[in-house]
């Protein structure tokens, strides 16, 4: 099987490595990994993005790339749901590890190493723990969910030092090594073993946590050995011989940080008047969206996933008893990573799936500086709101299917809504009217009432607060440009100075904070100076008083030309 390409530039002096390594992931279709060609390109998101053309990469391996793979070639792939190809991969890759026999440790660089007298170079290293989500959830913090039932793969290995035969005069010393063996391998989650079995050089231990939350997981292996020391000592005629045996057994771990997770989500439902349903969801961790499977309808929050290799088994170091050396990797881990993407929340399909209604959720900084190197994902650049709540209005709901889904892979939880639990949105009755009027302006009467019970929709209240996150609630009457509030009459008014059609619209606060709920409404009024008597009166003075100064005008003139005519007369008498 064709290996990774990992260039390595090492120099070995007095048993001590410098090296200078840069990883490139082995070409689509070179590796026997379950997955296919298009699945394998699509899992190196920290790999160097050297794109070449088609005509070049034709020319140097001699075929074609698919499309996938030509994208995967010059950017990295991103997913709406965390996929499954990661641990595929990890799977399989994992069988070409092995260890290096009793004369050669092999370890990753960054392994925990223990030596004792006859032991050197013992390790156990964890190699992945699946499934398992990395997310970048801020600037510092990026913590590993790993499913409450999953499998960790370990790497455990050492050499043995035997002692040199030694000859003193008469004396003679020889040693030999019996056995050897890796004796069990545990894991611990903070302490509490959750399972133990035969030791191996690679073993796969799954595991089962009922908690929740943060936890270290501890892989431990107990490494034994056994040597025999004989001493041979000539007393001329004679000779004795005395045999000792000698046993050396290590402990060697490694520890992981996680946070084991599992789905406790809450959800809300509403009735909207005309039909349509309305669902919210609340999750206290990062979660990926819900599900309305009779529509096949989807809501998301600002999770987006890709895939990554981890680059601290990008090579192995290979220590004997005369120096170390650096080797390439047989296996590359590949993990799953979760980021906030500048996309944000969705709906699909896009354009007749559900309605957005609101998100909400606490603001964190962007972790555009954890994602690292040559990772090229449209993360967020600025502060942002994780979406721990999603909010959609949908034509219907079957309230028994409801289906949310985390960011780690496999973990999911179908939600109840119940009818009993149901929030029934009412219609509202929305009126405006002209109370006083002069020819400069007018006052709008808002008037809001529950439209079954009659009863007045109060919107100025401050001491309501929103049901979820103690925010004030929200709902106003808009008109004009103007947000209005409702006092306990369920009565605001407004005063307009532009002859028109005003038209106020109320919006209410989302029935995710609000018991009663209610529909959106709408109300008319017009009104222009001429609308009244009063106006028409104000009309005509205004207009008197402007073609006042003509009238006088027109008198004059009259009078004038009157008594010029009579001159004329006199005159001609």
């Amino acid at each position: 099987m064709q290996r990774a390409r990992v260039v390595v530039a090492a120099l070995v002096v007095a048993g001590g490595i410098t090296s200078v390594v840069t990883a490139d992931p082995p070409r689509p279709g070179t590796e026997e990994n379950g997955l296919t060609e298009n699945e394998s390109a699509t899992l190196w998101s920290r790999d160097t993005d050297d794109y070449i053309n088609q005509s070049a990469y034709r020319e140097r391996y001699g075929e074609n790339r698919t499309a996938v793979q030509q994208v995967a070639n010059g950017t990295d792939v991103t997913f709406t749901r965390p996929p499954a190809t990661a641990a595929t991969w990890t799977r399989h890759d994992f069988q070409d590890l092995d260890g290096g026999g009793p004369n050669t440790s092999i370890h990753p660089p960054h392994a925990n190493r223990t030596d004792g007298a006859f032991i050197a170079d013992a390790h156990a290293t964890i190699f992945a723990v699946q499934p398992s989500t990395r997310t970048h959830l801020a600037a510092g913090t990026t913590p590993l969910y790993i499913a409450p039932n999953g499998t960790l793969r370990g790497f455990v290995d050492y050499r043995v030092r035997v002692p040199p035969g030694d000859a003193s005069g008469s004396t003679t010393v020889d040693w030999s090594l019996v056995s050897h063996e890796i004796d069990t391998v545990e894991l611990q989650a903070d302490g509490e073993s959750l399972v133990e079995r035969d030791g191996a050089h690679t073993p796969i231990l799954a595991y089962q946590m009922g908690r929740n939350g943060r936890a270290t997981l501890t892989f431990t292996a107990e490494i034994g050995v056994r040597l025999r020391q004989t001493t041979r000592i000539d007393r001329g005629n004679t000779t004795s011989v005395d045999v000792t045996y000698h046993e050396e057994s290590v402990n060697v771990s490694d520890t992981l940080s996680v946070a084991v997770y599992n789905l406790s989500a809450t959800a809300h439902s509403a009735s909207y008047p005309n039909g349509d349903a309305g669902v919210a969801v609340f999750q206290t961790r990062p979660w990926q969206g819900f599900t309305l499977p009779e529509r096949g309808a989807r809501v998301r929050g600002i999770w987006r996933f890709y895939t990554a290799r981890n680059p601290d088994w990008d090579t192995l170091v290979t220590a004997t008893a005369t120096g170390r050396s650096v080797v390439d990797s047989p296996a590359l881990p590949v993990g799953v990573h979760a980021y906030p993407s500048r996309i944000g929340p969705r709906v699909e399909p896009v354009r007749d799936g559900p309605e957005l209604l609101a998100t909400w959720g606490g603001d964190q900084a962007t972790p555009a500086g954890t994602i690292g190197e040559n990772v090229s994902v449209d993360v967020v650049n600025q502060s942002y709101q994780a979406t721990y709540g999603l909010a959609a209005r949908t034509e219907s709901i079957e309230r028994e299917f409801l289906h949310v889904t985390g960011i780690v892979r496999g973990v999911n939880e179908t939600v109840a809504l119940e009818d009993d639990a149901d929030r029934k949105l009412r219609r509202s009755t929305l009126s405006v009217n002209v109370v006083r009027q002069n020819q400069t302006a007018a006052v709008l009467r808002v008037e809001l009432r529950d439209a079954r019970t009659d009863a007045p929709i109060q919107l100025a209240d401050r001491d309501r607060l929103h049901l979820i996150g103690g925010e004030t609630r929200t709902g106003a009457i808009t008109i004009n440009g103007q947000r209005i509030e409702t006092n306990r009459s369920g009565v605001a008014t407004v005063t307009v100075d532009e002859p028109g059609v005003y038209t106020a619209r109320y919006q209410p606060g989302s029935w995710l904070s609000h018991d009663p709920a209610y529909a959106p409404a709408t109300a008319t009024a017009r009104w222009h100076p001429l609308g009244s008597i009063d106006g028409w009166l104000a009309l005509l003075v205004g207009v008197g008083w402007r073609l006042l100064p003509f009238a006088v005008v027109f008198y004059a003139g009259t009078r004038l030309l009157r008594l010029l005519d009579f001159t004329t007369r006199f005159q001609e008498s």
